[in-house]
């Protein structure tokens, strides 16, 4: 799904100190990657992308994202798990998760957070909502203060 440019709100100001936040998009399904990840961009974010858990797991180790996007439902390894094993790994165990699935079901925001997930977002979610989730969770006083 592509927005039409006029439908694009104005490019907005990187985080304070000019430096760009990173934000990792896991998603199985390429529309939706490609969407957020080009709508993020053009706001402001640098975007790198994951297909599945294992992609995700590798990433957040060696990409230093300040923030990770995580579909539940993929392929090789699912998000359940890749969120577990970040969480479980010093590296990356302060980066915040948030997951997304479009499998709403009584219980799953909870099990998400068991799994170590710092939000739960139901899709299909508009690029602007996740933007100002994304910004609300990397606010300082939300999160932990990461080196980089």
């Amino acid at each position: 799904m592509t927005v039409p440019a006029e439908d694009m709100p104005t490019a907005k100001e990187p985080a304070a100190g000019g430096n760009k936040k990173r934000v990792l998009v896991v998603d199985d399904f390429d529309d939706a990657r490609e969407m957020y990840a080009e709508y993020l961009e053009f706001v402001g974010f640098e975007v790198d992308t994951a297909r599945n858990g294992v992609e995700a797991v590798e990433k957040a180790s060696e990409g230093e994202p300040d923030i990770i996007l995580m579909d539940l439902s993929l392929p090789v390894m699912d998000g359940w798990e890749a969120t577990r094993r970040i969480k479980q790994d010093s590296r990356t165990r302060d980066i915040p998760v948030m997951a997304l699935t479009g499998h709403v079901l009584a219980g799953n925001a909870e099990h998400a957070r068991d799994a170590g997930a710092d939000e739960f977002v139901a899709k299909p979610c508009l690029p602007q909502d996740l933007e100002n989730k994304i910004r609300n969770m990397l606010k300082p006083s939300k999160g932990k203060v990461r080196g980089g």
